[in-house]
This record gives structure tokens, sequence and C-alpha cells, in this order.
């Protein structure tokens, strides 16, 4: 401390009566005092009044990271180091021949600027985040799980900084430490390592990102993944509960990804109805006329009547007999007549895959199956186009002849038995 002052306050002491042996305490509590008050005057100064003149700034501008910077609270932890600073290095000056008081103060102080130091850092990580997710980029890449890995490691960087400082050790006595307890460490942070390497395994080979459509049954997840990080993976199910999936259980799991189908463009319809067997039969010419009233069938009717007519011709196939030579069927006819009304839906895709195709024969029927793919991906929507479709078809299914078939239920079997009593 300068001697002059010091001497003008012994001086000032002196005359107020103070005793010459408590003149050098007195003054050093003083001096110390000036130092906490000029510690606290600082801290005041930018966190009032720097801070709230940096937020009108940060607000005038029209970049969006100054305010992300001065919302994750960068600049305010700042303000915290500058009182520390002032009181490590003022505590020597203030407190001349009080070694054992200064070297106490001083790793408070030290202490302090730690804390304060991890808790800017950490500040500044979460902002860089917010501002990364803000890029294009983040859409399809998150880096959250790394944002929380390198977390990790300031932390137990900060930690052992900080009990080195608060024992009184070398830095790198703590750490030689850590490798002693290299295996307690692996079952402590066991998930976060198995999380780790499913997260650069989930990165790398682009198995999942944020936004994506994924199905889990194993875990009761179906829904759109809204968080990645470390250790877990959230899914925002359609019931609008949320999933939590351990991050590494995406690798040593299956699960389903609908990425693909929402790149393509088109959302896959298939769906079958089951026709009764014994309604399919050969069209009789009048069928075959009334068909032809049907506008998206007649061109289709025409070419297979002349089709037909010339190979039955070719091969004097004997038409007295239903079984000699090529005839149209109902059910064929029924199957040409989805195609053309799939072929002329406009929430239909032409360009991808387009099937109206027969399954195999089952105790409950033959399956009529339409495969193909609308344009309309959103859920309710698609739904919606779905069933109008099938409403569509169920609907003009008697008009070929043919039956959906239905096993029988209670109504049936009691109108047959009230048949049977009446004959």
């Amino acid at each position: 401390m300068d001697i002059n002052i010091t001497e003008q306050l012994n001086s000032v002491l002196r005359t107020a009566g103070l005793s010459a042996d408590y003149l050098t305490p007195v003054v050093s509590v003083i001096f110390f005092t000036a130092v906490l008050i000029l510690a606290w005057a600082s801290y005041f100064i930018l966190s009032r009044i720097v801070l709230h003149c940096m937020r009108k700034v940060t607000k005038k501008t029209h970049s969006s990271w100054d305010d992300i910077l001065f919302n994750q609270t960068v600049f305010r932890r700042i303000s915290h180091l500058f009182p520390a600073v002032i009181i490590y290095f003022g505590a020597p000056l203030a407190l001349p021949g009080y070694e054992s008081a200064v070297s106490v103060i001083q790793r408070a102080a030290y202490l302090y600027m730690c804390a304060a130091g991890i808790l800017m850092i950490d500040a500044v990580i979460n902002a860089l985040h917010e501002i990364y997710t803000t890029l294009p980029a983040a859409k399809n890449r998150s880096i959250k799980g790394y944002v929380q890995v390198v977390k990790i490691f300031i932390y137990i960087i900060g930690a052992g900084l900080f009990f080195s400082i608060l024992l009184n050790r070398d830095f790198s006595t703590f750490f030689a430490g850590l490798g002693a307890m290299a295996a307690v460490l692996m079952l402590v942070f066991k998930d976060s390592i198995m999380g780790l390497v499913a997260g650069v395994q989930l990165s790398a080979n682009n198995m999942v990102q944020l936004g994506d459509w994924i199905s889990m049954p194993s875990r009761g997840a179906d829904g759109d993944v809204i968080d990645i990080s470390l250790n877990t993976v959230k899914v925002n199910n359609w019931d609008k509960t949320i999933s939590t999936i351990p991050t590494y259980a995406l690798v040593s799991e299956s699960f389903t990804n609908w990425r693909g189908m929402q790149e393509s463009g088109g959302r896959r319809i298939m769906r079958s109805v089951s026709i009764d067997m014994k309604s399919i039969h050969f069209l009789s010419r009048e069928e075959i006329d009334r068909f032809k009233k049907i506008h998206i069938l007649r061109e289709y009717l025409d070419t297979r009547e002349r089709e037909i007519e010339q190979y039955n011709r070719e091969n004097s196939a004997d038409e007295t007999m239903p079984v000699n030579g090529r005839r149209l069927t109902n059910i064929g006819t029924f199957r040409r007549y989805l195609v053309e009304y799939l072929r002329r839906h406009p929430m239909i895709h032409q360009d991808m895959t387009f099937l109206v195709r027969q399954l195999d024969p089952t105790d409950k029927g033959l399956p009529v199956q339409v495969y193909v793919f609308c344009k309309d991906q959103r859920w309710v929507e698609y739904e919606g186009i779905q069933s109008d479709i099938f409403d569509h078809i169920l609907a003009v299914i008697p008009q070929f002849g043919l039956r959906v078939y239905q096993s029988p239920s209670g109504d049936d079997i009691a109108t047959l038995a009230d048949r049977l009593k009446q004959q």
C-alpha cells in the first residue's frame, strides 16, 4: 500500500487518540475494507450498469448470436470474475505482514474464480450450442450428446482444480489418483460412455435425426424424435406421451425409422378387401353391356372383347361351354376398375409403386390388395384419403356381382334359426 497514504492514515488515527499498538491492525482492516468495497463496486457497475447497456445494444443488432450469449448469462457470469480478481491481488497490498490471512483470502478468491470460470465456460458452451441449433445443419445433426461430453470433461477438470486448491495439492496429483479409480469411474459413467459410443454410431451412420418419425415397440415408442442427448433419446408419441429411450438401445435393438417414407414424398397405402369366392363368375353379355356404361371401363372392355374374340376364333373355341376359350370375369373387371379409379385419383402417386393384386386365397375369401402411395403424408389427411378410397371400393363391389366376405355374426345365426323354424 502507498506509504504516504499509510502515514497520513496513521496520523489521523493517532490524532483521534488510537493507541499505537492498534494502528497497524486498524489500518489493515480499513484498507481491506476498501478492497472489498472496490470489489463490490466493480460487480455492481458491471452487473447493473454495463450489462443494462449491453442489453440495449444487443436488442438493436440484427444478428441473433449476441442475444443468445446475453440470454445464456455469459456476460453476467464474467462479471463475477472481476471482484474475485480485485480481492486476490488487493489482499497482499491491504494486509502486509499478515501472510496467513492473505493466504486464506487468496485461496478463497481463487476458489471463487475457479467456480465462476467453470460456470462461465458452461454458459459459453450452452450459447454456442444454441447458436448451432439455429443453423440449417442442426436439423439433420444433433450435437447435444457431444456438448454434454465436453461439459462432463470440463466439470471433471474444474473439480480437480477446485480440490487441488482447497487441499493445497498439486493439480497433477489429483488426476494421478483418478487413474487408480478407473474401475470405479467406469462403473459410475457406464451409461454415459455407452451413450457416447452409441451417439457416435447414430451420427456417423445417420440412423436418427431430430424430427424423424421412429417406431420402437419394445420401448413403447412411436412418434417424432424431439431430443437426442448423451444418455437418452426422447420421442413424442402420437398419443402425446413422451417415451425416453436409452441412446445405446437404438444401436443394440431394432427400430423403424420412417424418414425414407417422408423424404420420398409419398406414404404407403396397403390394405386389402376379402371377396367371397362364391360370388366370382364369368360375365354374361348383359353384364358386359352394363359395365360399358362405366366410363373408365369402356375402353378396357372394348379392347378385351376384341382380344378374346380373336383368340377364341383362332383356337376354334366352342363357346357353348364357358370353360372353353377365354372369357371376362367379374373379379378381373373389378380389379381393372380399381386400377383405372386409382390412376385418376389426384392424391395417389402415379410414379411410385402401384399395384392392385390378388393375394393367396384363404378361408376368409380372396384378398384383393391395394398397394399404392398417397401424396399427403400428414397422418390425419392420409387416413382420410385412405378411408375415402375404401369407402368407394366397398360401395362399388356389389355393382360387379361380388360380395365382401364377412364372418357370420350373432344376428346372422339368429336370422338363420328363425328361417329354419318357419320351415
